[in-house]
């Protein structure tokens, strides 16, 4: 069972926890409910407000922040049984490179497993602390405003007792929302983490060919099936990432667009704050977007370049040396790699290392306009 899988443990527990995963519990409606609330009351206020640019910039990040969180939580229910599927996929696979009790393989699969679970941490406590910065923002304020701007109709929400009522919701929900957001995201990337595990297994498998078949003295029919088996396991990784992206193109093509327009707005926010403590929290929200976006392309980049090696470990088994029908079916394999699988950001193109420094030069165009515009 996945218990034992510390890639994914930590982040399903905590959706489980909440209800989203597997579990069916009064928790999920607890979240669910007061979310969805507070994004309409956000709504509202960014409606009303008559709050200066800072302000309009802060709270645009919030409301977008939160319809992020609750969209996954939405998306993840109405795919549960995919979610459950794709994570079953994990599991068996696991399981399998374990049963080959091959020293590269289980060292491959304690690094991800490690990487994986201080990756899960790394992430919740920089977003706890990314919680702390929108309740301390308010502290830092000359007047009084709410960690996230909200408005009910017919309630004075700065008047006393209504703002400190108000106040002691919001960060009551904020957590919440962490735990909603990030674990999703750690998930997310470490099934593409898996998945690079897989086509290294793959690559490492591919390599052996040549040692446990020598030229002129293999055994062709064994040699013939070993060829097959492989191409079947490359299908299969090819599958799984279908699967990945069947659940998540269309999310990653929203938060591009969002969080690029957010980033943007971010960075002009920066000079025209007032005061340390103020400049500190917009870094902190600024670093917030650029973590999640860097660590989810930074594996989604290295599974396409894995995917793209595969085509080099199938070279390396001297294939020329083979039978015609064996050759036939190891230069399939190496078309087929050199076509790499990839997670895709909303059907259109792969997530890359490229797409991220496209998504930075953008911003930061933008963000020079909007500086000499108003500077």
């Amino acid at each position: 069972m996945f218990e034992d899988i510390q890639l994914i443990y930590m982040n399903i527990r905590i959706l489980r926890f909440w209800g989203l995963l597997y579990d069916k519990n009064v928790r999920r409606y607890i979240c669910l409910i007061l979310a969805s609330f507070h994004i309409i009351t956000q709504v509202m206020y960014m409606i009303s407000t008559t709050e200066g640019l800072i302000g309009i910039i802060r709270n645009s990040y919030m409301l977008v922040l939160w319809i992020n969180t609750v969209l996954r939580a939405y998306l993840l229910l109405m795919d549960h049984d995919r979610y459950v599927a794709l994570i079953s996929n994990l599991t068996k696979a696991y399981y399998e490179l374990l049963s080959f009790n091959d020293g590269y393989i289980d060292e491959e699969l304690t690094e991800v497993n490690r990487v994986g679970q201080m990756m899960a941490r790394g992430n919740l406590f920089f977003g706890l602390l990314t919680c702390l910065g929108f309740g301390l923002y308010p502290l830092a304020s000359t007047e009084r405003v709410l960690p996230f701007g909200s408005r009910i109709p017919g309630l004075n929400e700065y008047a006393t007792p209504y703002y400190q009522l108000w106040y002691v919701f919001q960060m009551l929900i904020t957590p919440m929302g962490c735990c909603m957001y990030i674990p999703y995201t750690s998930l997310v990337v470490a099934l593409i983490m898996f998945g690079i595990v897989r086509c290294k297994a793959l690559q490492h498998r591919l390599r052996r060919v040549a040692v446990l078949y020598p030229a002129g003295e293999c055994d062709t029919r064994k040699l013939a099936a070993e060829i097959v088996d492989c191409i079947r396991y490359q299908q299969s990784i090819i599958d799984y990432m279908a699967q990945i992206n069947a659940l998540t193109t269309m999310m990653f093509l929203f938060e591009l667009l969002a969080f690029s327009a957010l980033l943007c707005a971010l960075l002009f926010m920066l000079i025209i704050v007032n005061g340390t403590s103020q400049v500190i929290i917009v870094c902190m929200y600024i670093n917030m977007i650029l973590a999640q976006i860097l660590a989810l392309y930074w594996y989604a980049n290295e599974l396409r370049e894995q995917n793209l090696a595969v085509a080099a470990a199938a070279y390396e088994t001297e294939w020329f040396t083979f039978a015609v029908p064996i050759r036939k079916n190891i230069l399939f394999m190496m078309m087929r790699a050199q076509r790499p699988a990839s997670i895709r950001l909303g059907n259109i193109r792969p997530i890359t290392l490229e797409l991220f420094q496209n998504l930075l030069n953008t911003t930061y165009t933008f963000f020079t306009v909007l500086k000499r515009v108003y500077g």
